[in-house]
């Protein structure tokens, strides 16, 4: 949506430092892209460099922030958190689809399904008995949800994501394709040189404003409810098993997998590639660096690297020894040279 630039820095609460305030802003981009008639940030000092010949319209910039060599036709959009400011920026230049509410002819709802106000339903999406759907969600085309499934008010369910029976998902909650939300735990026990499968007939519990990226897969309680806690987000292909408690806004990165019946408390974070042990607590904070293995309990605000995963500091120091062995070893196949020469002496 195009907007002049002198509109742009009233709507984000930004103080407009040189450039044309009537020019015309029509959409965003990176500081190394970014054209005319376009907006940027520069946050990091790292990227400094690409200011100087920018053809870009406008820069959001903190207030303490000092840069040299803007170029004349670009704008600073001055403002206290220019993060936030740019992230208004591209709400406003672009805005996400909006679905005119409706239920597509292709779509199958079966038997004492419940639809809130302003409902879109995709054409092939399928939503079994007695499910619940909130006012203003949107299930695109594709996606299955199974039967007694509870979703909020505001939800996007996308193409050919999968919501197994009685999953309950909040308010605001976003789930990705090919995401598939309550199969069943993997839970087996060894009897007689055969694997018996363990019945699994719980179910995942999702609460307001989480996201679940794309062919992530949380698994349902074998007993009771696997838990994903309010404004949490969890990025694509990661793996939660069966019966974890995952706390308020944590975050786990791609390719992470957490065994079952792990608890992961509020605002912790899971790197990418990182791996946790079944039965294991990420205290509140605490952060598990990318493609760490965790075997043990993780206290609160601890950051923690390695496989087996420790102390950041520890680790960091063992890699360091690491790095310098084969130098010791040139030391050390010296020294015993010279001990040999010297006991070949006497």
């Amino acid at each position: 949506m195009p907007i002049t630039l002198k509109e742009l820095a009233e709507f984000c609460n930004a103080q407009v430092v040189g450039g044309d305030t009537s020019a015309t802003i029509t959409s965003a981009a990176d500081i190394k892209s970014a054209q005319t008639g376009q907006v940027t940030q520069l946050t990091n000092s790292r990227y400094a460099q690409y200011i100087n010949n920018s053809p870009a319209s406008a820069c959001f910039i903190a207030e303490d922030f000092k840069v040299e060599n803007v170029p004349e036709s670009m704008a600073l959009l001055v403002c206290a958190d220019p993060e936030m400011s740019f992230i208004k920026a591209l709400d406003l230049l672009h805005p996400e689809k909006v679905y005119t509410p409706q239920i597509a002819p292709q779509a199958v709802l079966e038997s004492n399904v419940i639809l809130g106000d302003q409902v879109y339903i995709g054409p092939y999406a399928v939503i079994g008995e007695n499910s619940n759907i909130g006012d203003g969600t949107v299930i695109l085309a594709g996606a299955y949800i199974g039967k007694q499934v509870k979703i909020g008010k505001d939800c996007k369910i996308y193409p050919y994501a999968v919501i197994y029976d009685d999953v309950v998902l909040g308010d605001n909650v976003i789930i990705h394709s090919g995401a598939i939300i309550g199969a069943d735990g993997f839970g087996y026990k060894f009897r007689n040189y055969v694997h018996v499968k363990v019945p699994q007939v719980g179910n995942v519990v999702i609460n307001d404003n989480v996201e679940i990226g794309a062919n992530t897969c949380v698994d349902r309680g074998a007993l009771g409810s696997t838990v994903i806690g309010a404004g949490s987000k969890i990025d694509n292909l990661v793996q939660i098993g069966h019966n974890n408690k995952v706390g308020k806004n944590v975050i786990m990165c791609g390719l992470t997998g957490v065994s079952g019946s792990c608890t992961i408390e509020d605002y912790a974070i899971l790197a990418g590639n990182s791996g946790v042990a079944d039965h294991v607590t990420i205290g509140q904070g605490a952060v598990v660096m990318a493609r760490s293995g965790v075997a043990g309990n993780v206290k609160a605000g601890a950051q923690v690297f390695g496989s087996p995963a420790k102390d950041k500091k520890t680790a960091y120091r063992e890699q360091i020894a690491l790095s310098k062995l084969p130098e010791l070893l040139k030391k050390v196949k010296m020294l015993e040279e010279k001990i040999q020469a010297l006991e070949e002496k006497n």
